[in-house]
């Protein structure tokens, strides 16, 4: 009888866990459906909800004069939700729309493919088309009864008033997937910052959206707003913005280059404001809008061989030439390797190599101020060589030459200089390990000597070389060079605020300007001479180009004292510093310091702006893709190899 109890007793327990076991797995299936699973949430709210999102508009650009430049116009979104598309007539649809069928099924496929739109679900609201016109929209809401499941979005599109600065602006376009993994704020149709300002102060200027909440009835249609909008969250506007840039003086920079390479970048030395950004060739923002006109337009822009999307003041590195001198006299003065009266000779090139590098006739022996005014080859050999030898102060060539880079560091060459723009390249300069793995750790100043003169391996972008003359103009310091001065609420990163040293002292940057401020008035860049007003400091440079005709630079500020204005400007294969760099800058400084070019100089004015200095590769370009294009008078043609002639404006030019 116990035997029996005990086998009851047993069987009870038994039951009694299973019931248990049956109880929790319904507990845990029941949380897996309504907690972490939202499938089925999102299939009954969808039954009684729809969410809309509500885009915000994204904030206006202005110019540092509060010259509007860019803003927003409505534009229309056809969207839908799949789960809700019934039955219809798709051919009607494309018609509708101008796609054809086979566009149509495969704006289907891509959308629900997962690798392409992570965030796809047949419960949430997908994006089919974008940009629609208004007219279009207007005739797709009229037929939207026949459509279940398509709405319309309202959303906005860039517009501009102006054809000028489209590499500044950058565009805006559909964000890729990778945005949309980096970033949750993005579903696939979302529109972001991709290039230029819209891209590197996107966060700021996309703002936040919103949401409405609306209601349907058992047949899921919409039947107003639920709780009167008491759950919408309304959109938050993104931020304006205010530019350093003077909009006319970037236009009339635009207008000088046309029809040749290169670029203009001006700053204001006391504050690292941008006063404008010129790249040539460039291209007008509204090119690039969006919408069924956004791919033909990016691939002719990017197919041109001129490459009007490299934006050439952040991205172009060239050889500085002799506008690097400067920094070489800084630094020979800073070592104590020469004093400001220490005279080296020169015999139409540097002596101790047989002549080379080459150098034009001037006086000779001559001091550092006559040297940078004369832009003297020789002296800053010389003054190199000096540095790398001298084993009293450095024990080897290595230790002297890491001291030479560091200071180029200092000056903002080499690396990054941090302006508010994405792309940004950070030229070259050699350290010694690069030079022990090239020569083998058998190299001395000899082997490096074009170094002193801005050529071999030195590169730089034209943004460093016009903070060089920023920072020459405030005798030792700068703020990194930015564009946009003002962000609406918000302060901005203290990188543009405070200011940084060079550590090299001012009275040696005294003796720079004053040879700068001689060559303009006596010197190789006379054509910048804008006295008796304007006290210009400027050094002309004509860069070595392997691939052709040499580029022309030039790089200054103005005034002398309480510098307004800082300036590189870079015209390739246009020869001397002289010829085409030096009247490109006096005019800009005019344009910005007058307000306007006086008519004594419009004939240089029109002589700049009607010359065209393209290599031959892209007229050859033109041709195969037939296109045609008009040149103003006289053009000049650089043909990569062979010389042209360019009648230079003055007859003073530098090596």
């Amino acid at each position: 009888m116990a035997k029996i109890n005990l086998d009851l007793t047993k069987r009870k327990y038994v039951l009694g866990g299973i019931a248990c076991s049956i109880v929790l797995i319904y507990i845990i299936q029941l949380f897996n459906l309504q907690i972490v699973n939202s499938e089925y949430k999102s299939s009954a709210d969808g039954n009684a909800f729809f969410n809309r999102t509500l885009y915000p508009s994204r904030g206006k650009i202005s110019d540092r004069n509060d010259k509007l430049l860019v803003y927003n116009q409505p534009t229309y979104d056809l969207v839908y939700i799949p789960r809700e598309v019934q039955p219809f007539d798709t051919l009607d649809l494309c018609k509708t729309l101008g796609i054809t069928r086979e566009q149509f099924d495969k704006r289907l496929t891509d959308i629900k493919d997962r690798r392409l739109n992570p965030g796809y679900s047949s419960y949430t609201q997908q994006t089919f088309m974008t940009q629609l016109t208004t007219q279009e929209s207007g005739i797709l809401q009229e037929k939207l009864y026949k459509f279940s499941g398509f709405f319309i979005q309202k959303r906005t599109l860039r517009q501009y008033n102006y054809p000028n600065a489209g590499l500044l602006f950058g565009y805006v376009a559909e964000v890729s997937k990778t945005q949309m993994e980096n970033d949750n704020y993005y579903v696939r149709g979302d529109y972001g910052g991709k290039s230029g300002i819209e891209s590197s102060y996107e966060k700021y200027l996309r703002g936040e959206k919103g949401i409405e909440i609306l209601l349907r009835d058992a047949h899921g249609r919409i039947q107003g707003k639920y709780e009167n909008g008491k759950n919408d969250i309304a959109p938050i506007s993104g931020k304006d913005l205010t530019l350093s840039i003077d909009i006319e003086l970037q236009a009339y920079g635009e207008y000088l280059m046309q029809n040749k390479v290169g670029s203009i970048v001006m700053i204001e030395p006391s504050t690292g404001e941008v006063l404008c950004m010129v790249t040539s060739p460039s291209y007008d923002p509204s090119m690039l809008l969006g919408g069924r006109n956004f791919k033909k337009n990016y691939v002719e822009l990017e197919n041109n061989p001129l490459k009007p999307l490299l934006n050439r003041p952040i991205q172009g590195m060239y050889p500085p030439g002799s506008t690097f001198k400067t920094t070489q006299g800084l630094v020979f003065l800073q070592e104590d390797i020469i004093t400001e009266n220490t005279m080296y000779s020169c015999a139409g090139g540097y002596p101790p190599l047989g002549g080379r590098p080459k150098c034009h006739p001037h006086g000779s022996p001559l001091a550092l101020i006559p040297a940078i005014a004369t832009s003297c080859n020789s002296y800053f050999c010389y003054g190199l060589s000096a540095m790398l030898s001298n084993r009293k102060k450095y024990k080897s060539t290595p230790e002297a030459f890491e001291v030479w880079k560091d200071h180029m560091v200092d000056m903002g060459f080499g690396y990054r200089l941090g302006v508010d723009l994405p792309s940004e390249k950070r030229g070259f300069i050699p350290n010694s390990n690069f030079y022990d793995r090239a020569y083998r750790n058998s190299w001395n100043a000899s082997t490096i000597i074009s170094i002193a003169i801005g050529q071999g391996e030195v590169t730089a972008t034209p943004l460093q070389v016009a903070n060089l003359a920023a920072t020459i103009a405030n005798r030792g310091n700068y703020i990194v060079p930015h564009v946009v001065k003002n962000i609406q609420d918000t302060p901005l990163d203290s990188i543009y605020t405070h200011k940084r040293e060079t550590g090299i002292k001012k009275e040696h940057y005294q003796s720079i300007v004053e040879g700068m401020a001689r060559a303009v008035t006596g010197g190789t860049c006379r054509g910048a001479n804008l006295l008796p007003d304007i006290e210009v400091c400027g050094k002309t440079g004509t860069a070595e180009n392997p691939h052709g005709k040499d580029h022309s630079i030039f790089m200054g500020f103005a005034p002398k004292d309480n510098p307004k204005v800082a300036i590189f400007v870079i015209v390739e294969n246009a020869g001397f510093g002289a010829t085409f760099g030096v009247p490109v800058g006096r005019l800009m400084m005019q344009k910005y310091l007058r307000g306007e070019v006086p008519a004594s100089d419009k004939y240089i004015e029109e002589r700049v702006a009607n010359t065209t200095i393209l290599p031959q590769t892209f007229f050859n370009w033109n041709r195969t893709n037939k296109r045609t294009m008009e040149f103003s008078e006289p053009a000049v043609v650089s043909n990569d190899v062979e010389k042209d002639e360019v009648k230079p404006f003055t007859l003073e030019s530098d090596n």
